[in-house]
């Protein structure tokens, strides 16, 4: 070889590994054409550039001592993308084209989930003050990779991610979605799906009304009948069944690693039938506590109606009950929080009740939330009300709110108008993308929003995706994009690109006729970048 090829030949190599290492684009060999990502929730602040980040095949994460955890939901996305990432922990000046920091100081500018992602010509770069803050940063990254990574993309696509800088913080601490479990049953693994798309939307409360009428859901061991028998029931066609105490457990470990809290819902002192039917001592005498009679001990209750049970409460065996269920809760409880229901009920010792039962969660070193219907008593001053109707004249003033006015956030309520096999009584319409969208909060007391569904009507896992999806997606924005910033035709624009990443994690969402939502087959089973995934120690 003479010399002047020689010289060309060790250019053009040099020019390669140039490629492979800082991202610039191969246009020859590109396979996917990016644009700019629709990201939701919106982000607070960002700014678009006008190039784009090719990842080269093999990748370098440079992560802190104290980002490691971070690092492995990183290295889990790249793999997923059909990536080579290696993790090297060390200084993050020069050390590679993924770098990622806890830096406390951005805590006191952008909060405990705060963050900042950089995406450059020669890499991308995450910080935040917290881990959490960098977990919501990875989910904004997702979002910037083709929908296909929900389900693993073949090694040989090319990646090129939009460059932008974002720096992003929520509006509210409560970011949540209420599961009914109790009326039809939905099982582990169905919950744990639940959390990984809620963590995807930044959503961090998931609420669990684990006992009503038709059904107690959850084990108590000093109270076994109460998953001996009354588990054993549910609503017309739907399913029974309970979890376990090491179920919840695993449930509450899967979605602390998402930084989602779990709380747990005893409603009481109404719609307790269930426990009544277990422990039939707890009603009054000839069943006065049954107003109308719809099923008396020992008959089980499958019915819609609610209202018409509840505890006797001139009975000491009432508050022992009540007692030993929430001490055994609060123990295998990891978030802060009990909720205590108290809604839908007449009677002159509510209130009565509803004090004790404050004090009951209260001395187990619970924060008691209740519907907005415990706010007529004497509530402590760490009582959150969840107003569902916001007619409640309460007699304790600043108390922390949160959100979940039934016209705005119930969303078994149909989609559409006249969605077969939906609820009808808050809204005799249904409750569309828009509606979801367009609400406001007011009381400065509010700490967040939450979205419930409850299942007289939803029977199965394709109904919960259908209640759900994508009007929770919506609730998210409401949770994390300042009102200020919130856009209606924005919101349908970018949610018109999220079709095929939902489908591609398994869910069954309603295609909102909002939005021009392009082709897409959901795919079976639940999937997902992080399904299933947990970093390692």
């Amino acid at each position: 070889m003479d010399l002047k090829l020689f010289k060309i030949s060790s250019l053009l190599a040099a020019f390669l590994l140039c490629v492979s290492c800082t991202g610039i684009k191969d246009t020859a060999v590109e396979s996917q054409v990016s644009s700019t990502p629709e990201i939701i929730p919106l982000p607070v602040n960002v700014s678009w550039k006008t190039g784009f980040y090719s990842v080269p095949a093999n990748n370098i994460i440079c992560y802190d001592d104290k980002s490691k955890e971070s690092a492995a939901w990183l290295e889990r996305l790249l793999v997923s993308a059909g990536l080579k990432p290696t993790m090297v922990q060390g200084s993050q000046q020069n050390c590679g084209n993924w770098q990622i920091e806890i830096d406390e100081n951005l805590t006191g500018k952008l909060g405990e989930e705060g963050y900042v992602l950089d995406i450059r010509d020669n890499g991308v770069n995450l910080k935040a003050g917290t881990n959490v803050g960098l977990f919501y940063a990875i989910q904004t990254l997702r979002q910037f990779f083709p929908a296909e990574v929900e389900k693993t993309i073949s090694s040989n696509s090319k990646i090129n991610l939009k460059q932008a800088y974002i720096e992003d913080s929520p509006e509210f601490s409560w970011r949540g979605t209420m599961v009914d479990v109790s009326r039809s049953f939905f099982g582990l693994e169905y919950l744990k799906a639940h959390v990984d798309r809620m963590a995807l939307y930044k959503m961090n409360r998931l609420h669990l009304h684990l006992t009503d009428d038709q059904g107690w859901r959850i084990e108590i061991k000093s109270k076994p009948r109460l998953t001996e028998v009354a588990s054993k029931s549910s609503v017309k066609g739907g399913r029974s069944g309970f979890l376990t105490q090491e179920e919840y457990k695993e449930l509450q470990d899967y979605a602390a690693k998402r930084n989602i809290i779990i709380i747990p819902e005893i409603d009481m002192p109404g719609h307790i039938y269930s426990a009544l039917l277990a422990y039939p001592e707890l009603n009054c005498p000839e069943f006065s506590n049954i107003e109308p009679k719809k099923a008396l001990p020992p008959n089980i209750y499958d019915g819609y109606d609610v209202g018409w049970s509840r505890f006797c409460l001139d009975k000491p065996e009432t508050y022992e009950f009540v007692s030993a269920v929430i001490s055994e809760l609060a123990e295998i409880t990891q978030g802060p929080y009990i909720h205590m229901g108290g809604d839908e009920i007449e009677d002159p010792l509510y209130e009565e009740f509803v004090v004790k039962a404050d004090s009951i969660i209260n001395s187990y070193n619970k924060i008691p939330i209740g519907w907005e219907e415990v706010t007529k008593a004497e509530v402590s001053e760490n009582m959150i009300s969840q107003q569902w109707t916001g007619r409640t004249d309460s007699v304790v003033e600043g108390l922390k709110v949160i959100e979940s006015i039934c016209s705005h956030f119930y969303l078994d309520h149909g989609n559409t108008s006249k969605q077969p096999n939906t609820a009808t009584w808050c809204k005799e319409d249904g409750i569309n993308l828009q509606e979801v969208y367009d609400f406001s909060a007011s009381n400065p007391n509010v700490i967040g929003v939450e979205a419930p569904v409850w299942t007289e009507y939803v029977l199965d896992d394709a109904s919960m995706d259908n209640r759900f999806w994508p009007r929770a997606v919506a609730v998210a924005e409401i949770g994390w994009t300042p009102q200020g910033k919130r856009n209606f035709r924005s919101f349908t624009d970018r949610l018109a690109g999220h079709g095929a990443r939902l489908s591609n994690m398994g869910i069954y969402f309603f295609q909102s006729p909002e939005v021009k939502w392009k082709d897409h087959k959901t795919a079976p089973g639940f999937n997902g970048v992080f399904h299933g995934f947990t970093p390692p120690e």
